[in-house]
């Protein structure tokens, strides 16, 4: 955790393909958050939609890193991977679509509500991805 001024900045290396940790980043962030004080619906905002980008590292991108940056305007989460990249970004903004394998459909996760939610749960989200390099993800939650 590194604090400048009036932020203060998270950061987290999300292992890939491992189920067991899937989580560890959001629910930290979740704590941190509370223990600050912001709003309850801001706390759950910021917790769905980083959960969902971070179950998306593990099942399609071998892990990644997350920087939260928490403001007293909002809370920016910046995503990036080296996975595969996205080939069709509006594709995979539909509810419904999936580029899970079956094996983790199985574990209860890859219904292709991923994207979707993080975009619904946030003010502002943009996606970079390039095939074969990566994908960013940047979401920001306003407080104010």
């Amino acid at each position: 955790m590194k604090d400048t001024e009036d932020k203060i900045t998270l950061f987290y290396k999300i292992p890939g393909n491992d189920f067991t940790r899937a989580g560890e980043a959001s629910s930290n962030v979740k704590s941190k958050l509370k223990m600050m004080g912001v709003r309850p619906d801001i706390v759950r905002k910021v917790a769905i939609a980083m959960y969902e980008g971070e179950i998306n590292m593990v099942i399609h991108a071998s892990g990644g890193t997350i920087e939260v940056i928490i403001s007293p305007e909002e809370i920016e989460m910046i995503l990036k991977d080296q996975g595969p990249g996205i080939e069709d970004i509006e594709l995979a903004m539909t509810a419904g679509y999936s580029t899970a394998p079956d094996n983790i459909r199985n574990l209860g996760f890859g219904a292709g509500m991923g994207l979707p939610n993080m975009k619904k749960y946030t003010d502002e989200m943009s996606v970079e991805s390039q095939v074969g390099i990566g994908t960013t993800v940047t979401m920001k939650v306003k407080i104010i």
